[in-house]
């Protein structure tokens, strides 16, 4: 029996102007103090940081198109985190055979096959479950916003079974033991935060949250030695 850890990263809903894509440590610094450098630096330019991002109104009607063809088992796990990672050790807790990962980026390693080399990380523990025979299946299903192409990973897809499918190419009846939702603070903005709360509730369904620190994004009030923190 297949058993499918659904995998959704909150970055799927976000769209941003391609100057404000790349790649980035997953620590406190680029959570939460990346975010206060970008505010000052688009405030010293004239500009509104919040004016370029945009989050897809489909983050609302997500679940309700989701369970059309996933099936959730009545003693869901559902697990919420700030990194990616977390996904890995979900999948080899559950002994998920397949992962479907709702992304902006496919977090297969990115480096070809040799970066499935290094330690488990939020670039590429996807590919490490398919090196490390956790899981045999891999099924990516980009953001609409993404600027990557499945061509990127080439080499590792023709080692391993990795699909990229659309979402309304997925099959019917899904079965789904375990769920991973992630933040991943380090692309999205902490002025979502409250959206993504709002997304997770709707799930309506009982969540376990593993490191994912409450931001507070209070732009108004920082000092010039505040700026001068930031900016450093």
């Amino acid at each position: 029996m297949k058993k499918c850890l659904l995998s959704v990263d909150w970055d799927y809903f976000v769209y941003t102007q391609k100057e404000n894509w790349g790649s980035y440590i997953e620590n406190n610094r680029n959570v939460i103090n990346l975010w206060y450098k970008r505010y000052i630096q688009c405030r010293n330019r004239g500009k509104s940081i919040e004016k370029s991002f945009e989050l897809s109104k489909n983050a609302n009607i997500f679940w309700n198109k989701i369970k059309r063809n996933f099936k959730f088992d009545k003693n869901l796990k559902v697990y919420i985190s700030d990194s990616h990672v977390l996904s890995y050790d979900i999948a080899k807790k559950y002994d998920c055979n397949e992962v479907y990962l709702f992304d902006a980026h496919s977090d297969l390693g990115y480096g070809g096959l040799s970066s499935l080399n290094f330690e488990v990380n939020c670039a590429n523990w996807l590919g490490k479950l398919l090196k490390n025979n956790i899981i045999n299946k891999a099924n990516i299903i980009y953001s609409p916003y993404t600027t990557e192409k499945p061509e990127y990973f080439k080499e590792i897809k023709n080692k391993y079974n990795v699909n990229f499918i659309d979402i309304d190419d997925l099959e019917k009846d899904i079965y789904v033991p375990s769920l991973h939702i992630c933040r991943s603070g380090a692309w999205t903005p902490p002025w979502f935060d409250e959206d993504f709360k709002k997304f997770i509730d709707e799930l309506k369904v009982p969540y376990k949250i593993v490191d994912c620190p409450k931001r507070n994004w209070s732009p108004e009030n920082l000092s010039f030695s505040d700026a001068i923190y930031y900016l450093m």
